[in-house]
This record gives C-alpha cells, structure tokens and sequence, in this order.
C-alpha cells in the first residue's frame, strides 16, 4: 500500500482492506511507522513507540471480525494506560517513573475493536493546558501551519490524526480536551456523555465527574463506530447510563428526523467574544441546517456564569492537588517548582487550601448548572456555538510556565479564549466539534453540536448529515502523510 493511499482512508476503511485479503495489517503498520518517522519531527506529535515485539503480539492477536481489525492507532499518554508502556502525563515530577502492570478498562476494549497501537502522543502536563507545549516533551506543532498550537490536551492525538500517522487516536475530555484540538486540526471529536465510556479501575468520576474519555478521528462514521466498540460501564462502576437503542454506525445511516436547533456565538463576561470570522462559520452552518429541513432559530442556555466558573475552578484545582498529592507519594518524589510547571505549581498550592466544605459548595453549584442547562435541551434538542472562539491560536499564547501565574490568572487566561465547550464536561452531555468552518486564510474553525444527555445518536446522526452537506475530507494540511517534501 502506498502512503498517499493510506492516509486518504479512514479507519474503517482501512480495517475492510485487511477484512477483504487486499492489504496485510503488517503493511498498514509500515506505513504509520513510515509517516511518523517522516513527520514527527516537524510536529512531534508522538512522544514513544511501542517495542517492537509488543506490536507483532498484536497484530497475531487480531479479531478479523473486529471493527478496526489491523488499524494503526496511538493512544494520549493521560489517564489512560497500556500495560508496560510508560505514562509520563507530560510531567518532569513523574518522568519514566510510573510503568503501569495493566492495561484499563478503556485500554481493554481498544484492543478488542482490533486497533494496532503504535506509540503515544504528546500532552500538556497533566492535561492542564488547551495548548500541548509541555516542558518535559516540547511543543507539538499544528499540521496546518507549524507556527500555531495543536491544541490541547489531545494535541498530539490531533496533529498526529490530522498529519495522516494514523487515521483515529485516543483522546479525553475534562473541559475541551478532545473537542479544542479537534477543532483546531481540522477533526471530529466527540466528547461523550458522562458515564458512556469507561474510566476504571483508577477513576470513577475523573475531575469530579467534568472528564470522559473518546477519539479524536476524520470521519464521523469511525467516531461512532469505535463508540460502538467502546461504549458501557465498567466494572464496578457507581452508576450505569442508559444504554443506546441500537448501535450509532447504524443509527447514523438515517438521517434524523426534523430537529429543534438553537444556535448561539454569545459568551459571558468572563470570555472574550467569539472572531468574526468564528460567527460567520456557526451562522453558515445554522443556515445549512435550516436548508436541510431543521427548525432552526437563535438562542442559548440561560445559567449562572459566575458559580459555573466557581464550580469548575475548585474542581480543576482539586482534582490538580489531589493528583500531584498521590502521584508524588506513590512515586517517592516530592512535588516542586522545579518538577512542576508554574500554573501547576500555583494549582497545587491553591487546592491543598481547599476544604470538604468547599467541594461540596461546588456540587451544589454544579447541580445548578445542569438543572438550568437542562431545562433548555427539553424546548431544543441540539444547541450549535462556535467550539472556540478564535481562529487557530500561536503557540506561546497559553504559556503555562509563564512566571507570576496563579491559579485564579490562569484559569481566567484558559476561559477568557477558550468558552464554549466546558459548560457540557460540567453537565455530562454529549458534544462534538466538526471541521466545518474554514478561516480567510484556509485553517480550520470548528463548530460545535450539543445534545441532551445520554443522546449521541442525535449529535451523531446530524454529525453525519452535515458531513454530506458540507464534507471536508478533502481538506489537508500543509503537514501531511500526502504533502511531498
């Protein structure tokens, strides 16, 4: 198979090459090996490979009748883990220290929906950035103009998807982290519902419930697909959501029925509002969705902005505190400024002040949030807002070692660009970005769509009508597998 031939497919694509006989799963590997090596340098994107011997065990091991029997794959080297390959959470405070026995939950059923995994990618520390620029590993660089950022925290799974290595990668989402760098490479990227995807065993509701785990892909079919393949409690879990009607590769096959759409580009005093350019693109997209059938029409959940952020602050930093805490302990190393970046640092300190009291002050917070943001998805049933509100940001421009930072600064610097997408980690509903925009100058704006808990086969189902109305898979960055030179 030729580079230029695999990186135009996507991943199911790719696994009924393999199915048919037409291509060997060794060949597919070769060529995400060969796109790594060639490219990586220019991104870095992909912090560490798979031993060899390990990745021949899996591809001996393949279900031919798995979704992604033989397709390559890289997996975020955060929360998630594969067993034996070390785990670094973009930290110099754990660093080659923590090598994990086991693969989770999660990392259990990608290996059963067939992916080959080649390597991790890159993250901010601690995925505490919507910028992947960490001191331990550098800076991952945007495909589709190297000067900007690939976003974060699943920079590197983005770049390297939207670079051609690999067609899907393993991301998470706390506050944006699958959906911003999706949106900035040019990708789909589903945050699910909370509770659709496994956490376990180490975590039963990560950063207090705000964080689920998913993909980032080009192609909306293999996002539902690897939902399919993934979906479910874990063991042990404290609760169970409900469980889809039939699987979302099918129910995608049927355009959706008439739907009630808002849309909306406002933001609240916290936030800067959204580029021009940004608008433009969401009221595109709104106009496209009224022309295919959808009653469509202006409007926003109405919530307190103040005690979201409150909420969502003290449950960063805690979750941040608790983490180093643990980690620090487990590993034997004493946590500093000079294992930690300064945000980090100024989080730690920040949420070793907070108190019982205060977390549970945000719940009830929290709770608030979902009642009043609820009560809008029962008058809509999709919400449509820019993913974020600028156009690809520089590197640079979410330092998060940049001296003087603390906790309350930094938090207000990430919101301030970057405030549409964690409303929904907050409320646990399902919410996608898809690369429908483009700015004047040809780089991605990402459009985000919204919908009631537990319902990604809507966002799903409209996900694909609006790739056939409006497709971008022909749209490549400068930095790609197909790009000579």
């Amino acid at each position: 198979m030729k580079p230029e031939e695999y990186a135009r497919c996507d991943g199911l694509q790719l696994a009924a090459l393999v199915k048919r006989g037409e291509v060997k799963i060794e060949e597919l590997v070769a060529c995400a090996l060969a796109a790594i090596d060639h490219l990586n340098p220019t991104i870095n994107a992909v912090i560490g490979q798979i031993d060899p011997r390990e990745v021949a065990a899996q591809i001996a091991a393949v279900d031919l009748d798995a979704p992604f029997s033989g397709v390559p794959f890289l997996i975020k080297d955060l929360v998630l883990h594969m067993a034996g390959v070390r785990c670094d959470m973009g930290s110099r405070l754990i660093e080659g220290a923590y090598i994990p026995p086991a693969d989770s939950d999660l990392m259990a059923r990608f290996r059963r929906s067939g992916v080959i995994t080649l390597g991790r990618t890159n993250v901010p520390e601690m995925g505490f950035n919507a910028s992947t620029e960490p001191l331990l590993y550098g800076a991952t660089r945007n495909p589709w103009n190297t000067a900007h950022s690939s976003g974060g925290s699943s920079g590197g799974s983005a770049a390297a998807v939207a670079a051609g290595m690999v067609p899907i990668a393993h991301a998470n989402d706390g506050g944006g982290s699958i959906r911003i760098p999706a949106s900035i490479c040019g990708l789909v990227g589903l945050k699910p519902s909370r509770g659709r995807t496994p956490t376990g065993p180490d975590y039963a509701d990560p950063l207090h419930g705000l964080g689920i785990e998913h993909i980032v892909s080009r192609s909306v079919r293999d996002t539902a697909a690897m939902l399919d393949a993934v979906e479910g409690p874990g063991v042990g879990d404290r609760y169970e959501i409900p469980r889809p009607a039939q699987p979302y590769l099918q129910a995608i096959a049927t355009p959706p029925a008439k739907l009630r759409i808002a849309f909306s580009a406002a933001v609240d005093s916290h936030s800067a509002p959204a580029e021009a350019e940004v608008v433009r693109a969401l009221e595109t997209v709104a106009k496209v969705c009224a022309g295919l059938g959808h009653h469509v029409e202006e409007g926003r959940p109405v919530y307190d902005a103040d005690g979201f952020h409150r909420a969502n602050m003290i449950c960063w930093a805690s979750f941040c505190a608790a983490g180093i805490a643990a980690t620090a302990q487990a590993l034997g190393r004493a946590p500093s400024p000079e294992n930690l970046e300064t945000s980090l640092w100024a989080n730690y300190q920040f949420g070793l002040t907070l108190k019982a009291l205060d977390l549970e002050m945000a719940d009830a917070l929290m709770n608030q949030v979902c009642r009043s943001v609820g009560s809008f998805f029962t008058r809509h049933d999709l919400l449509l807002t820019p993913t974020i509100g600028v156009t690809p940001y520089n590197l640079g421009l979410l330092d998060a070692n940049a001296p003087g930072l603390d906790a309350q600064r930094w938090y207000d610097h990430l919101f301030r660009h970057l405030p549409y997408t964690a409303l929904f980690n907050m409320t646990g509903q399902p919410a996608i970005s898809l690369p429908l925009g483009q700015s004047s100058n040809g780089l991605p704006i990402g459009i985000q769509v919204a919908g009631r808990f537990g319902d990604e086969a809507t966002v799903l189902k409209l996900a694909a009508q609006l790739e056939q109305a409006m497709p971008w898979a022909t749209r490549l960055p400068a930095v790609h597998v197909t790009r000579k030179g």
